[in-house]
């Protein structure tokens, strides 16, 4: 089969000829018919998470229909719709496991990280981990939501009951937890990189109160905020967009450095937290509230064999949407 190969950090995904993956125990064949391309994808190509599988096939965005299922597989059939994401094995016997924080096990595995994932015409993923799509909706608009989408959703759960939620980078994640948090009644402030108009303006199509630059403050106080541009700088910048008893949620699983800043803007017991992984819970969750706001996904499309221009295109905060490989 095709598949793009990261044989190395900091080199090119390399187009090739490799053989097709066989399910063991417990998994299944998925015949890959379209794969997101997510930021953590450049995370794991640029060598900024350690330990990454080498040579891997990234991908962790996955769509596709069971292929061929291994011995001791009952809840799929040949021929179902399903979805591989980031998480794609724990333990479940540690602490975090047997307390429902499956996403902080010491031992789990995750997709086109440890594990090949979906750049690829087939993937083999254990069943457990897989989710049961809908039937509406195209492969590639779907592909989205088993990362930026899950990934959004946890970050939202964590702000609680917050009414002004702003949202910092609006790329595939944002667009996406913008249409939750508007479906639930929550008001959305966009910040972009200054000057980018496009975004700002899709922003307010996806019904955001107000959107600008993320050099400019909040229009009123907020009472939360998730950072999804993998900046530091932008920590101390929504402490003070948020009044106090709000929440800063750092969404991504890899930012630069936060700088130093003054303890004031962090007191009146304002909270920095972080997003790590998803469970298989949150993908239940958030796959049927999906359906119930009606989620649409802008997606631009790419073949297998452009993924290193896709990549070069989110690099360069040239997307308004996500970016999605479409297989076969």
């Amino acid at each position: 089969m095709e598949a793009m190969l990261l044989r190395s950090p900091h080199s090119a995904l390399e187009l090739a000829n490799v053989a097709e993956p066989r399910p063991r125990h417990g998994e299944m064949r998925i015949k890959v018919s379209a794969c997101g391309v997510c930021r953590t994808d450049l995370h794991v190509v640029d060598g900024e998470l350690p330990n990454a599988k080498r040579p891997v096939i990234p991908g962790h965005e996955i769509v596709g229909t069971v292929a061929e299922i291994g011995a001791g597989v009952n809840a799929f059939r040949r021929g179902d719709r399903v979805g591989i994401p980031w998480l794609g094995y724990t333990c479940g016997t540690c602490a975090y496991c047997t307390s429902g924080r499956e996403n902080l096990c010491d031992l789990a595995r995750f997709t086109g990280y440890t594990i090949d994932g979906g750049y690829a015409e087939y993937a083999v993923a254990d069943s457990r981990y897989c989710f049961r799509l809908p039937q509406g909706g195209a492969d590639a608009e779907l592909a989205p939501w088993l990362c930026a989408g899950l990934i959004g959703y946890r970050a939202l759960r964590q702000t609680g009951f917050a009414k002004r939620v702003g949202i910092y980078g609006f790329g595939a994640a944002a667009h996406i937890v913008a249409q939750v948090a508007r479906y639930e009644g929550h008001e959305i402030y966009a910040f972009t990189r200054a000057g980018d108009v496009e975004s700002q303006r899709f922003a307010r199509e996806l019904g955001a109160t107000w959107s600008g630059g993320s050099d400019e403050p909040a229009p009123a106080a907020l009472d939360a905020a998730l950072i999804f541009a993998p900046v530091g700088a932008l920590v101390p910048k929504a402490l003070r967009d948020v009044a106090k008893g709000g929440t800063v949620v750092c969404a991504g699983i890899h930012m630069s450095d936060i700088p130093q800043f003054p303890y004031d803007i962090l007191w009146g017991e304002r909270q920095i937290r972080s997003v790590a992984n998803l469970t298989r819970q949150d993908g239940v969750e958030f796959i049927a509230v999906a359906q119930k706001a009606a989620i649409r996904t802008r997606v631009v499309p790419f073949p297998l064999a452009s993924a290193n221009a896709a990549l070069a295109t989110l690099r360069e905060g040239k997307l308004t949407g996500a970016a999605v490989l479409e297989i076969g």
